[in-house]
């Protein structure tokens, strides 16, 4: 994995700290966008020709922070939850019998994923690829993290898919450890797609094109 991989050995997950509406993993950028608009506006104060330059290192620094934003979700209802905000890009049935909903996220949308159902995640893979745009049809291709996970319908897989910007996936648990409905698994960093892999027998509650967010939108109809 990577550096801000999780142990693979299983261990008490650590207590739950305050939140401050940032997304785990955000610092190694947020922090240094803040501290340049920090000192960008420091010396707008000094000449016009400062305040001009400032703009564009504030903006981006309002763009980082609205990037990685991570709103408290929930409690919502249904049996299987969407793992990503974003638009339904495709429902594609496998020849195994289950249905992938792969779930495009725009830079707009937030990229914090969440666990659709609750269980035991029995895998947390990457796997090294392309950074193809993820709407390209070549995605398929790309660098991801496929989780596995053990619910009370059956094995549940989420694939994280990185996009064509920076393409980083960010997990937040490991192997062996419970997962609630709805807890947060890992980010995305600038750009991505979710697929979430409903059981055989499971039917999609979704349609293509359909805006969905995040431990509150129901994929399945049963």
């Amino acid at each position: 994995m990577t550096d801000d991989s999780p142990s693979s050995s299983v261990s008490p997950r650590p207590a739950a700290r305050p939140r401050l509406g940032m997304a785990q993993g955000s610092a190694p950028w947020l922090v240094p966008a803040l501290g340049a608009a920090g000192a960008a506006a420091f010396l707008a104060r000094r000449s016009p020709v400062g305040a001009v330059a400032a703009v564009p290192v504030i903006a981006l620094a309002a763009g980082m922070t609205w990037f990685f934003r991570d709103p408290n979700r929930g409690p919502a209802t249904g049996r299987v939850l969407s793992a990503a905000d974003g638009v339904v890009q495709s429902l594609d049935p496998q020849p195994d019998g289950r249905t992938r909903v792969a779930v495009f996220m725009n830079p707009l949308n937030v990229h914090v994923n969440r666990a659709p159902l609750a269980g035991v995640v029995t895998g947390v893979e990457h796997r090294p690829g392309g950074f193809r745009p993820a709407f390209d049809k070549d995605s398929e291709r790309n660098e991801r993290v496929i989780w596995t996970l053990e619910t009370e319908i059956g094995e549940i897989t989420v694939v994280q898919i990185a996009g064509a910007l920076v393409r980083r996936i960010v997990p937040y648990l490991a192997a062996g450890q419970k997962v609630e409905q709805g807890e947060r698994i890992g980010l995305i960093r600038f750009g991505s797609r979710v697929d979430v892999y409903l059981p055989r027998g499971v039917t999609p509650a979704v349609e293509v094109g359909q805006k969905v967010r995040a431990g509150e939108t129901r994929l399945d109809a049963d």
